[in-house]
């Protein structure tokens, strides 16, 4: 279905399943304001969305999703330049891993600010202009880890499993003004976060598989991609799994 002309914000943009994201809608035309820490690596996006003549563009903004004042800010930019504001993807997120029995309260708050507040925070300014509009497209990104626990992940299992709840809650809210909203739960995506693992980690998950590998950050952009799109009008309040048969 046609995007072209629509604006989207992505959080955490610059790298792994944001970075997909952000050229996914590039290459539906849409002009995709892709944020992040780090400047460098969103120009680089930005970049490679250029190279490939997408129909639309990804423009860089730094944010600091933890910042509430920053959010809000990010969110009256883009509506203010664009004239609109169409999508919204929650994807920045953190790991703080640790046993539940040591973890500390600043490793649980800080996971919980950067996957979770960050989240609210974001779709509190963008509802209200999506609202006027009587349109729009939200997509968290979950976790399989919010579905089902992972051992040493309290804290991220615990933000993850509540951006499910906030966005049924949300999708309740917005649906009579024609807004969606649902979240993708990606299981073991090839990225960073995932990169780092050890190989004894890796070796232990692949038989839990069905498919038998990884999947890969432009699977997950697909979901979203079609999440957000005119095609996913009557969809709302779901969780579509995307994780090779892990959880079912």
């Amino acid at each position: 279905m046609d995007m072209q002309g629509q604006v989207a914000i992505v959080t955490g943009g610059s790298r792994g399943i944001g970075r997909a994201i952000s050229l996914a809608f590039a290459e539906k035309g849409v002009s995709v304001v892709a944020c992040a820490r780090s400047l460098d690596k969103l120009e680089e996006v930005a970049k490679e969305a250029k190279q490939r003549e997408f129909a639309g563009e990804v423009i860089p903004a730094t944010l600091d999703v933890t910042d509430a004042a920053a959010c809000e800010k990010c969110v009256e930019d883009v509506a203010e330049k664009h004239g609109r504001l169409d999508i919204l993807v929650n994807n920045a997120g953190i790991t703080r891993d640790g046993l539940l029995a040591s973890m500390s309260d600043d490793d649980f708050d800080a996971v919980i600010d950067a996957n979770l507040r960050s989240a609210f925070r974001l779709m509190r300014s963008a509802t209200k202009h999506m609202m006027r509009a009587r349109y729009g497209r939200i997509v968290n990104i979950s976790s399989v880890a919010g579905l089902m626990g992972n051992p040493g992940q309290a804290n991220y299992c615990a933000s993850k499993a509540a951006l499910v709840g906030m966005t049924k809650s949300a999708a309740k809210e917005l649906a009579r003004r024609k807004i969606t909203c649902n979240a993708v739960a990606p299981g073991f995506i090839e990225t960073d976060m995932t990169d780092v693992l050890p190989e004894k980690v890796k070796e232990g998950v692949m038989p839990l598989i069905p498919m038998k590998r990884f999947g890969s950050g432009e699977e997950i952009a697909e979901a979203v991609g079609f999440l957000a799109s005119p095609a996913a009008s009557y969809i709302t309040g779901q969780v579509l799994v995307v994780d090779g048969g892990l959880h079912m």
